[in-house]
């Protein structure tokens, strides 16, 4: 997931994508109701000229917000300067959401080169108002002891984003980090767009090269008019290949294209970045981009990364190391000399343990999953989970034809919209993410929000069958979704969605990933799309069984990520060779060896937003497992601890520091244990090692 805040501006990209915007000001009243309903994001269905008249009527507003602190003569006060501030916010935060999102999903090309176009003057924005010394003069000056907690713990977060930003340096230098924002800007949309636009594809002859997949996905790659089956790097194409491929060679061609998508193109728009970076950092007094993207998180600095990247791997590695010698030893049944197991035969070499040691084939589950089941079912989990009621929106217009509009509600009100763009089409962004596209503030603005993902269509002759893993990775991202709308009944925009510290953004949708291995809950739509036969739970109870093979390796390849993240920015930038971090890290944490002649590095998308905070979704994922461990497992649906969980954990938005949102949802700070137990389900009542 991904999306932007201002303050701090383009420096601030927190996770990986970019939201909406509705178009100018929506009515305030009391309570909860808005006036009018809120029309959907593309009510007006905007042309270019359109959006971008939009985007400019959003700024222009924003800038009277500013203009109107600027001009106060008398004692500051929320209403004269607090409110106009949050109005600015909301306004930069529609802004930039708008348009780095469209550039990112918009099928037209033209759109999207302007959109990223707007991104760059969006931010430029974002960046004078983080280096406005009035306004932050105005800010600091507020007397706040007698307002709520939430006022107060919102002055005191954007005044240390002002700080961060550079607020105090002098005309010079900050007239010189608004340059470096602006041009970061421009080297992170170039970064995205150069993997988003990068499809790459192998040939094949013959359906024969595609033994071991599922018969649904070869007889969705019918031979071309060149007598060749096409395969490209879109995941719903790849990774079943990957996966489950008999042939090798079809296997690995596929990994080289799939590792080298946006190289070499992103090689030297990645070290730009990286260099801009070390020079606002340096700016700002901080000895890397590491120390200072960790000032406003909960891991606090740089050497806490290092220090969590390297507990994790002493934690993980035992395990890891059984579960590669079950890889290594799966290897030798057909190559008995061999000693290693390389990253791109990794994949399918689990597949084959998991048939072997634990029989189960993952095949067998994917005739329970057709796409619209899974919907449909994650749909009604997530709705009797947190009380709500989705409807789809008939006849709605969106950017693509495919993309659905859902409302939300709750005892009957509209408390929040969100849109599914779940299929992959040309130049569209990827991978999977939520992305944020109006915070919800009260009696203002509702929240809304949109999935982007890229799972098979379904057509009239096929139902789009999906992997466990899909199914898992969807609940994920509604679970980012669920976040967004239902903290968005703050007061005020710059505290309202997914707005606390950023390395807490990936704990409650990790946490929601549980869910899905629930026989209770998956009997209530994973059913055969032939016989309409529920799953067996037998069948559940194998899966999650050989599902828990691996998790100690997984943990050792995200412990790799978020060490390339952190050691390139942790760095001097004219000190690293981004193929020897890349190589590095991946042999140091997790035991495969990396195959020659790819640059993962220039499609890891999230060295752009998430920058040196890759090791966010492990960090979170401790706190997921802490979270999972206070509810029945027998029955997941309970209303009262999801109810005691949605009002703690996620109502809240920003509005208090995420370590008291887990402090009091636990009763104390995050522990491991959990974790521990998880990651080593596998081999409970065994000892790693043995």
């Amino acid at each position: 997931m991904n999306f932007v805040r201002v303050l701090r501006s383009s420096t601030r990209f927190l996770i990986t994508g970019a939201a909406c915007a509705l178009m100018a000001n929506v009515p305030a009243v009391q309570g909860q109701e808005l006036s009018a309903p809120q029309p959907s994001i593309w009510a007006t269905k905007p042309d270019v000229t359109a959006f971008e008249k939009m985007e400019n009527d959003r700024l222009a507003t924003a800038q009277k917000a500013v203009d109107q602190i600027v001009a106060v003569k008398v004692s500051r006060t929320i209403e004269n300067t607090l409110a106009p501030f949050d109005e600015a916010t909301r306004q930069l935060n529609a802004t930039i959401e708008f348009s780095s999102f469209m550039q990112q999903v918009h099928p037209d090309a033209t759109f999207r080169d302007r959109a990223t176009a707007m991104t760059t003057k969006a931010s430029a924005a974002s960046t004078a108002l983080s280096l406005n010394r009035d306004v932050y003069k105005a800010i600091s000056s507020l007397d706040v002891s007698k307002s709520d907690a939430a006022t107060r713990y919102y002055v005191k977060r954007q005044l240390l984003e002002f700080r961060l930003a550079g607020v105090d340096k002098d005309d010079a230098t900050r007239a010189h980090l608004r340059e470096l924002n602006d041009k970061l800007t421009d080297e992170q949309s170039a970064f995205d767009r150069n993997i988003s636009d990068d499809q790459r594809s192998i040939t094949v002859d013959s359906a024969k090269d595609l033994e071991g997949l599922p018969q649904d996905y070869i007889e969705a790659h019918k031979t071309g008019a060149d007598g060749k089956i096409r395969i490209t790097t879109d995941y719903p194409d790849a990774l079943p290949v990957i996966t489950f491929a008999k042939n090798e060679a079809v296997r690995q061609r596929l990994w080289v294209a799939f590792g080298n998508r946006a190289y070499p193109k992103n090689r030297d728009v990645l070290l730009e970045m990286m260099r801009t970076r070390q020079e606002i950092a340096t700016i700002l007094g901080y000895s890397s981009w590491a120390d200072y993207n960790a000032a406003d998180k909960m891991i606090v600095n740089g050497q806490n990364i290092a220090d969590f990247i390297r507990q994790v791997n002493e934690a993980a590695r035992p395990l890891a190391q059984r579960e590669f010698a079950m890889l290594l030893a799966e290897k030798k049944k057909t190559s008995p000399d061999a000693k290693e197991v390389m990253d791109y035969e990794s994949y399918y070499l689990r597949e084959l343990v998991q048939r072997s040691g634990y029989n189960f084939d993952s095949t067998s589950v994917r005739p329970y999953f057709a796409y619209d089941r899974v919907k449909q079912g994650i749909l009604d989990t997530a709705q009797k989970l947190f009380g709500l009621t989705f409807t789809q929106e008939t006849g709605a217009t969106a950017w693509a034809p495919d993309v659905e509009t859902w409302d939300v509600s709750e005892n009957g009100k509209m408390i929040g919209r969100f849109y599914l763009d779940m299929h992959p089409r040309p130049n569209k962004y990827s991978h999977a993410q939520m992305s944020p596209l109006l915070e919800g503030i009260r009696g203002k603005q509702l929240p809304e929000a949109a999935l982007v993902c890229n799972f098979a269509a379904p057509t009239a002759t096929d139902p789009g069958l999906m992997d466990y893993g899909d199914v898992v990775t969807f609940f994920h991202e509604f679970g980012h979704l669920m976040h967004q709308i239902l903290s968005g009944k703050q007061q005020w925009a710059g505290i309202s969605g997914i707005s606390m510290e950023a390395d807490f953004s990936e704990a409650p949708s990790q946490m929601l990933e549980e869910w899905m291995r629930s026989p209770q809950v998956l009997a209530t739509f994973a059913r055969h799309y032939k016989t309409g036969e529920a799953i067996p739970a037998e069948l559940v109870a194998r899966m999650n069984r050989a599902s828990a093979f691996g998790r100690a390796s997984w943990v050792s390849a995200q412990d790799s990520y978020s060490a390339i993240s952190y050691e390139i920015y942790s760095r001097k930038p004219q000190d690293v060779d981004l193929d020897a971090v890349t190589d590095g890290a991946t042999r140091q944490y997790t035991l495969l060896t990396p195959l020659p002649g790819t640059h993962m590095f220039a499609s890891f998308g999230h060295l752009g937003g998430y920058s040196s905070a890759y090791y966010t979704y492990l960090w979170d994922k401790v706190i997921a497992e802490d979270f999972v461990s206070q509810f029945d497992a027998t029955n997941l649906l309970a209303p009262a601890p999801a109810a005691r969980y949605r009002h703690i954990v996620l109502e809240p938005g920003g509005s208090q520091s995420a370590n008291d949102l887990v402090k009091n949802f636990l009763g104390r700070a995050q522990n491991t244990a959990a974790f521990q137990k998880w990651m080593g389900e596998e081999f409970q009542g065994t000892q790693a090692g043995n």
